[in-house]
This record gives structure tokens, sequence and C-alpha cells, in this order.
């Protein structure tokens, strides 16, 4: 398995789909699926019976999966591709426009 260009935490740019622009937190990565959830973008609504959480039920909107593919990182507010780098003899992130290590 590859590492992650994209981690839980990230600042991210939406560049494709219909929120794009957004720019928002990565929320959570699903390395299976290659998706990731971004806080307030990608938003559907969805019916839910009532439950022990949720005792009325009803329409709630919560973010949906976007394909890693459709989101780039920030850096100082900039989006900007990632690469690898071994710094030390560890493996570190850095932004491939600026150089600097990103972790």
């Amino acid at each position: 398995m590859s590492a992650r260009k994209i981690k839980t935490g990230d600042q991210v740019r939406i560049i494709a789909g219909k929120d794009i622009g957004k720019e928002g937190k990565v929320l959570l990565v699903n390395t299976k699926n290659d998706t990731v959830i971004v806080e307030g973008a990608n938003m559907i609504t969805k019916h839910q019976k009532p439950s022990a959480a949720n005792a009325n039920g009803g329409i709630v909107n919560k973010e949906a999966p976007i394909h890693i593919s459709n989101v780039m990182y920030l850096h100082k507010g900039k989006p900007t591709r990632i690469g690898f780098k071994v710094e030390n003899g560890k493996k570190v992130r850095i932004a491939k426009t600026t150089g600097e290590v990103v972790d």
C-alpha cells in the first residue's frame, strides 16, 4: 500500500465537482475506496428513522464522500501537490510549490 498524500485534519480545496472552489478540513480518509469527507462540502440530505441517538428522526444534512483526486492540499492558503522526501531517516511530506516540510 502506498503512502497517502492527504491525511485527516489537512486543509484542502475541492478542485472538481459541484462544490468546486470550496475549502475545508478533512474529517475522514477512506483508503479502501480512495475517498475523503471534507467539512461542509458535498452536503446531502438523509432521511433517518427515530433512534436512540436521534429521538425524532427526520431529515438530516451531512457530508458525503468525495474522491481523493478531486481535492488538493492547501499550503499557506494556496493549493499545492504533495511529495515525499527522507529527512534524518524519516519520510516526510513536502509541498511541491515551496519545497517546505508539511508535517
